[in-house]
């Protein structure tokens, strides 16, 4: 598997996106959506991205971005730390506080902001500063996924001490929560299966790489493998779609399926490759990103090949031709966290792939299509 200049182009669309004081939420097919405004949690992995991108490339663009979401970040934050989760174009916050999935999603960002090495260090101070402020005004989560993401924020910064008595303290709570929901035939944190599936495993695999309990590491993968035979097909990944998701002693719906939950999934695949070195993860985190290329349930690519933005997701007729910014984000980490394991092409292969497309370009192929709506 090869990465070719073609599939950087998702750049530009996440710039573009981005042209505010933060990245919008939404879009109306191509363009952003101004009325639907912005989301702290769309910003804070909007940060992971950018950290990712300018770790590669110490571009000012990306630390300029970097910026802007650290900025949208604290303004979003409470003197208590908590985070408001939903605010207008006109920069006007909906709420007090977001819900405890978009807390555990901004301790991801700060501690994956907060371990990187290429960071200017007055910037990363920044998220140091809005950790503190949550540690110090600590309330224990309610959600069991806000604690996976948590867990997985806390164990980018293992030298902070009083991070890891909160990561161990939200360790030993989702590893009862899987003891208390798990059965023979149902190895699960949850009586249902929703969105953002991954993060639960990969929390576990986490808390086993810090504190060194088997249990955890057991948990993991006894969860994982679970997750693996319902989504894994034989040919591609095939999530759990959102209308109507899986629960205890149903069937997993079928659409629609959603960009995060491939590149949640490839970031666990590529966490157990880390630590054991079996192939088979690596190769499992390929098909993963293959969904966005078009191995999939439709066949059908989600990267725009004009902007290099990344389509909604798929549903029972095809591309969810919107193309709002967590599947923007999702994608760009995807591909950055695989860039590690994949060589990127050479330009003289490139040329020639190029040309061949051109050859075999036909007239319907170049002329634009209207799509129904």
């Amino acid at each position: 598997m090869n990465q070719k200049k073609e599939d950087r182009l998702f750049i530009q669309y996440f710039e573009t996106i981005s042209e505010g004081c933060g990245i919008l939420q939404h879009s109306i097919y191509g363009v952003g959506d101004l009325k639907k405004g912005y989301t702290t949690d769309d910003n804070a992995r909007a940060l992971i991205l950018a950290v990712m991108l300018y770790e590669e490339e110490q571009k000012p663009k990306y630390l300029k971005l970097i910026s802007k979401y650290i900025a949208f970040l604290m303004n979003a934050q409470n003197d208590d730390g908590r985070y408001k989760n939903f605010m207008t174009f006109q920069l006007d916050f909906y709420e007090e506080e977001g819900s405890e999935d978009c807390q555990g999603r901004c301790i991801w960002a700060l501690g994956r902001t907060i371990s990187s090495k290429k960071l200017p260090e007055n910037i990363k101070r920044s998220c140091i500063h809005m950790l503190n402020k949550i540690l110090e005004n600590w309330v224990d989560f309610r959600s069991p996924r806000a604690n996976a993401y948590s867990i997985v924020g806390f164990s980018y910064v293992p030298k902070h001490p009083i991070a890891k008595k909160v990561m161990e303290k939200l360790s030993i709570a989702l590893a009862d929560q899987y003891g208390k929901f798990s059965k023979k035939d149902w190895r699960w944190f949850e009586d249902s299966i929703t969105y953002g599936n991954s993060f639960f495993p990969w929390a576990m695999l986490k808390a086993f790489e810090r504190f060194q309990r088997e249990d955890y590491l057991q948990i993991a993968k006894e969860s994982f493998e679970f997750l693996e035979k319902i989504t894994m097909q034989k040919k591609y990944f095939k999530p759990i779609g959102c209308n109507g998701w899986l629960m205890k002693g149903g069937k997993a719906a079928k659409y629609d399926e959603q960009p995060i939950e491939a590149c949640e999934m490839l970031l666990c695949y590529l966490s157990f490759y880390r630590l054991t070195k079996e192939v088979q993860y690596l190769k499992d985190a390929k098909k993963c990103f293959a969904w966005y290329q078009g191995e999939n349930s439709k066949g059908l690519k989600l990267i725009d090949p004009q902007t290099g933005a990344c389509h909604d997701g798929l549903n029972e007729n095809g591309l969810n031709l919107n193309q709002g910014s967590e599947s923007i984000v999702s994608y760009g980490i995807a591909f950055m966290e695989l860039g590690e394991f994949v060589q990127p092409i050479s330009k003289k292969t490139e040329k020639k792939t190029q040309k061949n497309k051109k050859a075999l370009m036909t007239k319907t192929e170049s002329e634009p299509q209207i799509d129904k709506i």
